[in-house]
């Protein structure tokens, strides 16, 4: 058996497959949730799967991407449009959030929409200075409430695809 077909064959390999996708920038939990849903997860599995795949990056952001930017400046000048794209990005988000601080993180990831997720986040609360015992709380507090929006949106949106509303 195969990687990918141990990824979409077996149940681990679904959980493992739904976890990566969460954890990957823009998709995160709001495409990972129906994604694993989708490989036959039931509800109960794809959502921790999701959860935890969206959570990982979150404290690696927050602790390392100001020095990851700085060594990309250093030794990947050719990339420097995409460092200053992504810190812009931060900081204009950074400035929705500073406003109500940590309940502000909560809700900003709450809201399952593209650029509010956990990554954006992160990377917000980093260059606000916010530490990680503070930010990672709301920032989990925030993936599990869009978690609880993704799951009843993919809940419905199977039952009025498969006909069952």
């Amino acid at each position: 058996m195969d990687l990918f077909q141990w990824l979409t064959a077996t149940t681990a390999g679904k959980c493992i497959f739904t976890m990566l996708v969460s954890m990957l920038p823009v998709i995160e939990l709001r495409g990972g949730l129906p994604f694993g849903v989708a490989l036959g997860l039931p509800y109960y599995m794809a959502f921790p799967a999701a959860v935890i795949g969206n959570l990982i990056p979150a404290p690696i952001i927050i602790i390392y991407i100001r020095r990851i930017f700085e060594l990309m400046r250093k030794h990947l000048p050719w990339l420097n449009f995409l460092v200053d794209k992504l810190e812009r990005k931060a900081h204009l988000k950074g400035k929705k959030v500073q406003k109500y601080q940590y309940v502000g993180l909560w809700l900003f990831v709450a809201i399952p929409l593209p650029g509010t997720g956990a990554w954006t986040a992160s990377m917000a609360a980093a260059f606000l200075g916010m530490r990680l015992k503070k930010a990672m709380p709301a920032i989990v507090m925030g993936v599990l409430s869009a978690g609880c929006i993704m799951l009843a949106l993919t809940h419905v949106g199977i039952n009025l695809f498969s006909g069952a509303i």
